[in-house]
């Protein structure tokens, strides 16, 4: 394998070994801590723009395995420790660096990545660049920014997935960047959904029979999705809603809250969220950078917060039969402790008074 370097907007260098795509990737630099879950992890849409950071020392070591996948890969680059050319697993289809090349994404190994995450925790995220010669010049890393990328990873039309079983309810999905358990956790509920791509507008699903409405997961900045945030503004106190993460960024928007960037945002499995008015701690999978701000919170109620950093994880709108949630109670592979969220989605679609 050829030498490869890892170049940071501030002018740090890492070098390494390349792998996967003999390309140069740049993007947004962020870690992620989950111990399993690689292929859901580059298979996830919400990370469109970004180089991708495993904290995990080890990847790879149970192959690729398509039934996995959450979506298409959008990837910019990818970093790990080490890089496992043996993968053993009976279900193993063929190795991770394959899945890289025939993708176009680069990567890189061999580097420190508990170092690299320690710059990142300290001096939040930042721009870097896979490349196999050290740039003279920084400036097109330091000026690249993830912008338009719901339109990047959104469906290019509608299309429809069966209930498992009777159908009971018939849901809206807005592919904001949808990952595909979302849609198998509705419909082994007896949902018929229907993804629409991200710029459908309102009125077309109002007037299209649906008894609720999904708003997804997605990439970038929620602030610049204006026509999404209009659109959802239209369907609010109209069907039962339910929104996950970009989707809960868009619903506070729509409702006159704000949203900022975090300092290196929340990636990972084992994120502890704990109810306001509650004792119940869950742990849950996260993959964000902006959160909403608590203190721009006029429409409804914080459910959620983030047992770390107390950041707003969940709101409730009782008077418009919606709730959202920052996390991922469709978290594949896990974990699973918020999937009840899906039941009380249902419950709200069979006639119940509000999303408590």
């Amino acid at each position: 394998m050829a030498k490869a370097y890892l170049v940071l907007a501030d002018g740090s260098v890492y070098e390494g070994v390349g792998i996967g795509a003999e390309a140069c990737g740049l993007g947004e630099l962020v870690f992620t801590t989950g111990m399993v879950g690689y292929l859901e992890t580059l298979t996830d849409p919400s990370y469109a723009g970004q180089i991708v950071m495993q904290t995990f020392p080890l990847i790879g070591n149970y192959g690729v395995i398509e039934d996995d996948f959450e979506g298409k890969c959008h990837v910019r680059g990818y970093v790990v420790r080490e890089l496992c050319d043996t993968p053993s697993n009976f279900r193993s289809q063929y190795e991770l660096d394959r899945f890289l090349k025939e993708r176009g994404v680069p990567g890189i190994c061999g580097v420190d990545t508990r170092a690299i995450t320690r710059k990142i925790r300290e001096s939040g995220v930042m721009n870097a660049m896979i490349c196999s010669e050290i740039p003279t010049d920084l400036t097109p890393i330091q000026a690249y920014s993830v912008s338009g990328v719901v339109d990047e990873v959104t469906c290019d039309g509608p299309s429809t997935h069966p209930a498992q079983g009777e159908e009971k309810y018939r849901v809206a999905l807005m592919d904001y960047g949808a990952k595909r358990n979302i849609v198998r956790e509705l419909q082994k509920r007896g949902c018929t959904v229907t993804v629409w791509p991200a710029r459908t507008p309102a009125r077309e699903i109002l007037n299209g029979g649906f008894d609720g409405v999904m708003l997804s997961n997605g990439p970038g900045d929620p602030s610049e999705n204006s026509y999404c945030i209009a659109q959802i503004a239209k369907m609010l106190g109209k069907l039962p809603v339910f929104g996950i993460c970009l989707g809960h960024q868009l619903t506070a928007l729509a409702a006159g809250g704000r949203t900022e960037k975090m300092k290196f945002g929340h990636r990972g499995a084992n994120q502890p969220v704990k109810e306001v008015s509650g004792t119940r701690t869950y742990i849950t999978s996260q993959n964000h950078g902006y959160a909403v701000v608590s203190e721009s919170v006029r429409e409804g109620q914080i459910r959620f917060v983030n047992a770390n950093d107390n950041t707003c994880e969940g709101i409730d709108y009782p008077e418009w039969n919606a709730f959202t949630v920052q996390f991922h109670p469709e978290a594949c592979s896990g974990p699973r402790d918020t999937a009840f969220l899906f039941d009380r989605f249902i419950s709200m679609m069979g006639g119940a008074a509000s999303c408590r």
